[in-house]
C-alpha cells in the first residue's frame, strides 16, 4: 500500500523548526559539545515552541499532532545536531508516549503537563549491563511489599535521565514469574529524587556529547504501588510497542544526519579548490556526494513512509517490518555518509573545528540505540517468514 508524500503543512512546520535551529542551537553547538554541556535553557525554548507536546492531546498541553510531524522535529534538529535530536526524540518517544499511552488519568495529569511543556524530561529505562538486545534477561527486581514496589538493580545508556530537570525514569522490572517459569516484566514510574534511585555520574561517550546519558541504580527504591505502568506483566509488550515507534523517529535522526553531510560536502567540494579548480569536478569526489543524494532521499522515503503508516492507524507485524525497515537502511546510510563527508574534506575533516568530524562521532550509536542492526536484521527476516534465530 502507498502512503502520502509529506503535506505542505508538513513543509511550513519544517521550515519554522529549520529557522529555530539554525538560529538558537547551530551558534552554539560546536562549544556544548567540547563542554559536555546539556543545555537545560534550550530544552525549556524548546518546550515554548511546542516541540515536546506535538503529539500530546490539548487537555495537556499539546497540539495533538501527527507522528509525522515530530519525525520532521527531529530530523531538522538533527540536521543541526544529533544530540539535540535525540533529547527530543527520547524525550517524546521514552518519555511522554509510554506515561500518554499506558499511564492512568492519575499518572498522566501529574506527569504530563510539565514533560510536554518542556518544563521537565523523563527518562525510559530498559538497558541493563547483562540485558540489552535481550531484554527478557532484565535481572532488576520490584517487590510488592506493604503497598510499595521495593526496587533493586541497574540501567544503563539512558537518555535524559539525570538532568537537573528530570521529573522521572519509567524501569522495567521484573515482578513475578509466570506459568512455564518466564519471568514477569512490568513497568514502573520512579519520580527523580525518590530514596535509593541514583542517577551516576554522566558517561565520558563517543558521540552525543551534549545529550545526558547516565547509568542508574535503585537500592530498596520504594515507589507507591499505584505508580505500576499499565497492566502487571505487560512491560515487555509495552517496550517492544514503544520501540517501534522509537526505530522510526531514530530512522528521522538518520536522515538528519544525511542530509547534514550532503549538504557539508556539497559546499566544500564546490568551494575547496585543486589543481585550478574546486574538487567537486573530480569524479572520484563528485560520485561520491551523488551517492549521498541518493541515500537522503531514499532514508527519507523509507522513514517517512513509516511514519504514514503509524499515523494512518497501520500496526502489527506490517508497521514493525516498516520501523525495522526505516531503522536499519537509514542509520547504516548516515554512519556511511559521515565517512564520505569526511573524507571529501580530507585533513580538515579530521579537525574537530569542522562539524564533519562531529557528526561522524554522533553517527555510529544510531546502529546500537534502540535495536541494533543485527536485531533489525532479525526482525526484517523473521517477518519474511524466515525461522531466523
Amino acid at each position: 500500500m502507498a502512503y502520502s508524500t509529506l503535506s505542505s503543512e508538513h513543509e511550513a512546520f519544517r521550515k519554522v523548526v529549520r529557522s529555530f535551529a539554525q538560529a538558537e542551537i547551530a551558534p552554539h553547538v560546536a562549544q556544548w559539545d567540547r563542554d559536555h554541556h546539556f543545555p537545560v535553557d534550550l530544552v525549556a525554548t524548546m518546550g515554548e515552541l511546542g516541540l515536546f507536546g506535538l503529539t500530546a492531546p490539548e487537555e495537556y498541553g499539546g497540539s495533538g499532532g501527527d507522528f509525522t510531524s515530530l519525525c520532521i522535529a527531529i530530523e531538522e534538529l538533527g540536521r543541526v545536531d544529533q544530540s539535540i535530536g535525540i533529547t527530543l526524540e527520547a524525550a517524546v518517544g521514552l518519555g511522554i508516549n509510554p506515561i500518554l499511552t499506558y499511564g492512568t488519568d492519575a499518572q498522566k495529569e501529574r506527569w504530563l503537563p510539565d514533560l510536554v511543556a518542556g518544563r521537565a524530561l523523563a527518562g525510559f529505562g530498559l538497558t541493563e549491563p547483562g540485558a540489552g538486545s535481550d531484554a527478557g534477561a532484565t535481572a532488576t527486581k520490584a517487590d510488592l511489599v506493604d503497598g510499595e514496589w521495593v526496587i533493586d538493580g541497574a540501567k544503563q545508556f539512558i537518555t535524559n535521565s539525570g538532568s537537573d530537570i528530570t521529573s522521572l525514569v519509567t524501569v522495567t522490572a521484573r515482578t513475578g514469574v509466570r506459568d512455564g517459569g518466564r519471568p514477569e516484566i512490568s513497568t514502573i514510574v520512579v519520580p527523580a529524587g525518590t530514596p535509593g534511585f541514583v542517577a551516576e555520574p554522566a558517561y565520558d561517550k563517543l558521540g552525543w556529547h551534549i545529550s545526558d546519558t547516565h547509568p542508574l541504580t535503585f537500592t530498596g527504591c520504594r515507589v507507591p504501588e499505584e505508580n505500576l505502568l499499565g497492566a502487571r506483566g505487560r512491560g515487555y509488550a509495552q517496550f517492544l510497542a514503544t520501540l517501534d515507534d522509537g526505530r522510526i523517529a531514530i530512522a528521522a535522526l538518520a536522515v538528519g544526519c544525511i542530509e547534514a553531510c550532503l549538504d557539508l560536502a556539497r559546499e566544500y567540494a564546490l568551494d575547496r579548490q585543486t589543481f585550478g579548480g574546486p574538487i567537486g569536478r573530480k569524479q572520484g569526489v563528485a560520485f561520491q556526494i551523488a551517492d549521498l543524494a541518493v541515500a537522503a532521499r531514499a532514508a527519507r522515503a523509507l522513514t517517512y513512509e513509516a511514519a504514514a503508516m503509524k499515523d494512518a492507524g497501520v500496526g502489527g507485524q506490517e508497521l514493525k517490518q516498516a520501523a525495522s525497515i526505516a531503522k536499519l537502511y537509514a542509520t547504516e546510510q548516515a554512519v556511511t555518509a559521515t565517512r564520505i563527508a569526511t573524507q571529501v574534506f580530507g585533513g580538515y575533516g579530521f579537525m574537530e573545528e569542522y562539524p564533519v568530524a562531529r557528526f561522524y562521532r554522533d553517527a555510529k550509536i544510531l546502529e546500537i540505540g534502540e535495536g541494533t542492526s543485527e536485531v533489525q536484521r532479525m526482525l526484517i527476516a523473521r517477518g519474511l517468514g524466515l525461522p531466523v534465530e
